[in-house]
């Protein structure tokens, strides 16, 4: 086990009609005016845009708005928030919505007080120290960024989706009511679902040896997950299985899951950001339960143990190729392509899918993928 310091500074306040609270919670922390964002309608369809502002009106907090971020969000709309914030002197955010919400929302706040290029934290050639604070209504649970300090986000001249890590973006507060996401298309929950276990997954498979309590963990989320979810798709609106994904996706990527084993292999997760920064209509999560697969049976020279370990503690079989297809039989089942065809990307992409993720190289810590095997498991993904 690797030494670790653990630090996360977010508050949670979970429950049902916990929403309501999101103005006392920005009015104790000492702001009276912020930037409102989220994306391109479904809150106000929901109702739930009607209980933030009502939360903020009750405690005279005044709000300037930033809507219309989409799934995969887009560098452009980082400015875009940046420049709202500068000119209206706002002393927070609050991001209202699910993980691109937050990951803009992120971007934004770190982007306020940068000088000169800001994509350049994303190119890892400066580092965001200082940031707007802030605060998060959660409206789709999959990518833990209600609790941890990453961002995600595409810059649509490039097509690069790259990311950057700063302690200064880590949420103040994230209000997590499990009620919020009962109206989810079943789609984006089986998407989130696949999220999560690709972030469990990111970690478990690190290399790292001595873990036991950790790979327990890791296990018992993943069990949570794939009993849970199913669940979900045929009611939506079942509190205690939207509760249990809900802590799930918070576990998986807080910080927790990774003691010891930190900072993970996270080659996956590069892989896909090169697919949805090239197809942008591709879900993260579902082009995840596409690309997991296929990066197991290329890695299983280099983690047969722990593969065979996931498939016994996992779906009680002992064969680790088989275990690897009882996941993607369980991602079938909740909707999800295991296929690229099925996205209707063409094996004559491949040598563009690589070049991208290569730009974000090194790759992975459990092996180091060069191009020629970064190629060969986007060709596993056919």
């Amino acid at each position: 086990m690797k030494d670790f310091v653990f630090h996360n500074p977010t508050k949670i306040v979970f429950g049902k009609d916990k929403v309501l609270e999101v103005g006392k919670e920005i009015k104790s922390a000492g702001y009276n005016k912020v930037l409102l964002a989220y994306g391109q309608g479904s809150i106000k369809n929901t109702g739930t845009y009607d209980k933030v502002v009502t939360s903020l009106s009750k405690e005279n907090i005044q709000y300037v708005e930033l809507s219309g971020i989409r799934p995969n969000p887009v560098f452009s709309k980082v400015l875009e928030g940046i420049e709202i914030c500068k000119k209206e002197g706002v002393g927070a955010i609050l991001a209202v919505g699910g993980g691109s919400v937050v990951d803009s929302v992120k971007a934004i706040a770190g982007g306020v007080f940068f000088d000169g290029d800001f994509w350049q934290v994303f190119q890892r050639k400066a580092r965001v120290e200082k940031a707007l604070p802030i605060f998060v209504v959660l409206t789709l649970s999959a990518t833990g960024s209600e609790m941890n300090p990453s961002t995600v986000v595409t810059n649509e001249d490039t097509r690069e989706k790259f990311y950057f890590t700063s302690t200064a973006v880590y949420p103040r507060v994230s209000i997590l009511d499990p009620v919020l996401q009962f109206t989810l298309p079943n789609y984006q929950t089986s998407a989130g679902a696949s999220d999560i276990i690709a972030h469990i997954f990111e970690l478990y498979f690190c290399g790292e040896e001595e873990t036991e309590l950790q790979d327990e963990f890791s296990e018992g989320i993943l069990r949570t997950v794939i009993s849970f979810t199913p669940t979900l798709i045929k009611n939506p609106d079942d509190y205690h299985a939207r509760a249990q994904v809900i802590l799930s996706a918070l576990f998986a990527l807080n910080g927790v899951n990774g003691i010891g084993r930190e900072p993970g292999d996270w080659s996956s997760h590069m892989l896909e950001h090169s697919l949805s920064g090239i197809h942008p209509e591709i879900a993260h999560g579902a082009g995840l339960a596409i690309i997991f697969p296929a990066w197991l049976k290329y890695m299983m020279p280099y983690a047969e143990k722990k593969i065979t370990r996931f498939s016994q503690k996992i779906w009680g079989i002992d064969n680790p190729e088989a275990g690897i297809q009882r996941l993607k039989e369980w991602f079938i089942s909740i909707g999800l392509e295991t296929s690229f065809k099925g996205f209707g990307v063409k094996e004559e992409e491949i040598p563009v899918l690589a070049e991208m993720s290569m730009r974000m190289s090194p790759l992975g810590s459990l092996k180091t993928l060069d191009a020629k095997d970064v190629e060969t498991i986007f060709f596993y993904c056919f």
